[in-house]
């Protein structure tokens, strides 16, 4: 069983992939102008390729074992040695494809590959051919598996893609969770969750109402996003021009191939808080004004008044001279 061309998928892939943060540049090789590559092959020849598949591409059921061939490149007035592993693949921060840095120990697809030579050394201006297999496990579960070829050499490091799909049954599933509205910011944040088996490319519609009807309809667009088989991203949608004060109701409806569809919702409520502050402390003065006025009346209404001491003497004097009449009726 060999590998074959895959249809529009495939052609719209990247060929060639960064295959670690620590990738080096484009004449990463002293200078070179035109540095070493590595590419599926495409037949005899001693120079890259032209229009030929920008990756790898397999099906085969549990147990299979998948032959093909990599062309490694070098262009360059000097010898090259390039060592080859397997990497499984996984999404960035922001969704797009990416292989196990470098250091990585592969569990998937990387791990089932096997190569004639895991150095290849390369003449100048020479394509060197090497044949690799990939050795689907009988226990393998039904879907895509992507992964990729990393290769490596003169402070370069670049990766081929490699799309595996095992047969069996197939689920196209999308989940939109923790959807959360950021009201000082002005965004609306939340997680895409790819929940089957197949690789994803979700269209995301959001809408929102507030009190006085609808803030916010934008229609399904396709989002940056390959999402891989089990994998979460989170993502954040812009709202330059949300409002100032308003209760909201935001809905987020992710679709992808497949039958795939969720919609999420979330409230929140936009509060102008800086001016909320300024007038409470307005309010605030205003009252401590207010009171300090009537302590102040109540203190001179107290100075006004006769002391409680002199009505008490005359009180006694009174009751005196009531005692000394009665004595002299006697």
């Amino acid at each position: 069983m060999t590998f074959s061309a895959r249809g529009a998928l495939c052609a719209a892939a990247l060929a060639l992939v960064a295959a670690a943060a620590g990738a080096g540049p484009a004449h990463a090789d002293g200078g070179d102008p035109a540095p070493w590559s590595a590419a599926p092959s495409a037949g005899g020849g001693t120079g890259p390729a032209k229009d030929g598949r920008p990756s790898f591409y397999a099906e085969g059921t549990p147990g299979a074992v998948l032959r093909d061939t990599l062309s490694v490149t070098n262009p360059g007035p000097k010898p090259r040695t390039i060592t080859l592993r397997g990497a499984d693949a996984g999404n960035t921060g922001s969704g797009a494809f990416s292989v196990t840095p470098a250091k990585g120990t592969p569990k998937d697809t990387g791990a089932w590959l096997s190569f004639a030579k895991r150095q290849v050394k390369v003449p100048p201006r020479t394509r060197a051919e090497v044949p690799f297999t990939l050795t689907v496990p009988t226990n393998a579960m039904p879907g895509d598996h992507p992964g990729a070829i990393v290769a490596s050499g003169g402070g370069r490091t670049v990766g081929v893609r490699v799309d595996l799909r095992v047969d069996g049954p197939t689920l196209s599933a999308l989940t939109v969770e923790r959807v959360d509205v950021d009201t000082e910011a002005g965004s609306i944040s939340y997680d895409l969750v790819n929940r089957g088996n197949t690789v994803l490319t979700p269209k995301l519609a959001v809408h929102a109402d507030g009190v006085l009807g609808t803030l916010l309809d934008r229609p399904a667009r396709t989002l940056p996003v390959e999402l891989l088989p089990g994998r979460r991203v989170t993502l954040t949608e812009p709202w330059a021009d949300a409002p100032a004060l308003d209760s909201v109701d935001v809905e987020l409806t992710a679709t992808a191939a497949g039958g795939a569809r969720d919609t999420a919702t979330a409230s929140a409520r936009f509060v102008p808080w800086a001016a909320v502050a300024g007038g409470g402390a307005l309010l605030l003065a205003a009252a401590g004004g207010a009171v300090h006025l009537v302590r102040r009346r109540g203190r001179r209404r107290t100075e006004e008044e006769p002391g409680s001491g002199d009505g008490a003497e005359q009180v006694g004097a009174t009751r005196e001279l009531a005692r000394a009449g009665t004595g002299d009726e006697r």
